[in-house]
């Protein structure tokens, strides 16, 4: 059988495979939005359905689907790889053992390659699409928007204003923002309760519904929980982790020039840019299961979360040792274009409109590290406007989809003290 009819008829059982492999509720999500979103990498709770597929020979179903992971490079077509994986157990873990993560191929394949850093040589370029009318912001993948609204959707988040906080809840679908649903990531806060607690917005804080590297998962399954284990099923999501803090400063003299960002990753050590260095990986998620828990079943209890700033949380709860400095982003300085009478920086052509909103973001290391210039001027993550509603953003290592996102939304607030 050639290689094109082995994919034609991996199509074909695009509508059969959810009885087969009778997937859980995130499962569910993303068999529903196969256009829209990449499909999980989580085993199902329940035994699955073997068919003729599962008695290939190892070596002939290894050859077959390295070849189908070469070959559909791109999405959509890349969803073959995807439908590989959801045939039943033993493709599953084949599949998963032949894709790479970003950092190594440049590709998004399962919904954990948005928590895993980017490549190194080029960004990923994605796009965001702004929805005023219900405060919710769509990231998806490619370089602009389609006519046929086919584009893949990789995260959604929902602005939810508070009395004493503005929270961005970041989930894996477009419809769903409940912390307690399967399809959680993390969510951005910002505090303007009083004075001394950032009054006037200009700080945020990034938090992950898991630790950056599996081994904190286990280490700190219990201090991680976000409800006590006796007042709520365990069947709840109940992680929440504080990764990042972004800081604006304030421009009290109105002096001209764009905002200025400083964004502290205390999930992602200095070292991860020096040469050799690695960033924190994760390569799966959670355990989900089949139930969810309405909100309205949940007891509103204090919100613990573990912060990766503490270093003696840092140490115990990740690789990051406590004698190791996180990584620190900083605005590219612009340039002032007399003729223009604006702030300019070169976008490639990603940007194309003008706004307070746009930046750059490198390294802000100290010359100990001993972190190459070239290093240092390298853009880990740009956002610009395209369009009313429409706005680039291209990430590349250390950072991740859900990271870059994070740093993203915080631009979209409105920042007087800062403008």
């Amino acid at each position: 059988m050639s290689l094109k009819s082995i994919v034609r008829e991996l199509r074909e059982m695009k509508d059969g495979i959810g009885n087969i492999s009778r997937r859980g509720v995130e499962g569910k999500h993303w068999r529903n939005r196969t256009r829209s979103h990449i499909a999980p990498d989580i085993a199902p709770s329940e035994p699955v359905q073997q068919g003729r597929w599962a008695n290939l020979p190892p070596e002939l179903l290894l050859d077959i689907i390295r070849r189908v992971e070469e070959s559909e490079a791109s999405w959509p077509a890349r969803t073959v790889v995807v439908f590989c994986a959801s045939v039943c157990k033993s493709w599953r873990e084949i599949t998963k053992e032949i894709v790479k993560t970003p950092e190594e191929c440049g590709r998004l394949t399962f919904p954990i390659s948005l928590k895993q850093p980017g490549p190194r040589d080029f960004p990923i370029q994605c796009f965001i699409k702004r929805d005023r009318a219900t405060s919710v912001y769509r990231l998806y993948f490619g370089l602009t928007p389609s006519e046929d609204d086919s584009d893949k959707l990789l995260l959604a988040a929902k602005k939810i204003r508070r009395a004493t906080s503005t929270d961005f809840v970041i989930s894996l679908v477009a419809d769903d923002f409940s912390r307690a649903s399967n399809t959680y990531v993390g969510k951005l806060r910002q505090v303007f309760a009083t004075l001394q607690s950032n009054f006037l917005g200009t700080k945020f804080t990034t938090y992950d519904s898991q630790p950056p590297n599996d081994a904190a998962i286990q280490s700190n399954s219990r201090s991680s929980r976000r409800f006590h284990a006796k007042q709520v099923s365990p069947r709840v999501p109940a992680c929440n982790y504080s990764v990042a803090t972004i800081s604006y400063e304030l421009n009290v003299l109105r002096t001209r020039g764009p905002r200025r960002m400083h964004c502290v990753m205390h999930s992602i050590p200095v070292s991860s840019i020096q040469d050799g260095g690695t960033a924190p990986t994760p390569t799966s998620f959670p355990h989900c299961f089949d139930e969810k828990i309405p909100l309205s079943q949940v007891p509103k209890v204090k919100e613990p979360v573990t912060d990766f700033s503490s270093p003696t949380l840092a140490h115990s709860l990740v690789s990051v040792p406590a004698s190791k400095e996180p990584l620190i982003l900083k605005n590219k300085a612009p340039r002032w274009h007399e003729q223009l009478q604006c702030w300019c920086l070169n976008f490639k052509g990603r940007v194309t409109v003008a706004s307070v909103k746009n930046f750059q973001l490198v390294a802000a290391v100290d010359p100990s590290h001993n972190v190459s210039n070239a290093d240092q001027e390298k853009v880990i993550l740009q956002f610009g406007k395209i369009g009313k509603h429409i706005f680039t953003m291209d990430y590349r290592y250390p950072l991740s989809a859900f990271h870059a996102f994070a740093l993203c939304l915080s631009s979209f607030d409105t920042k007087p003290a800062c403008e």
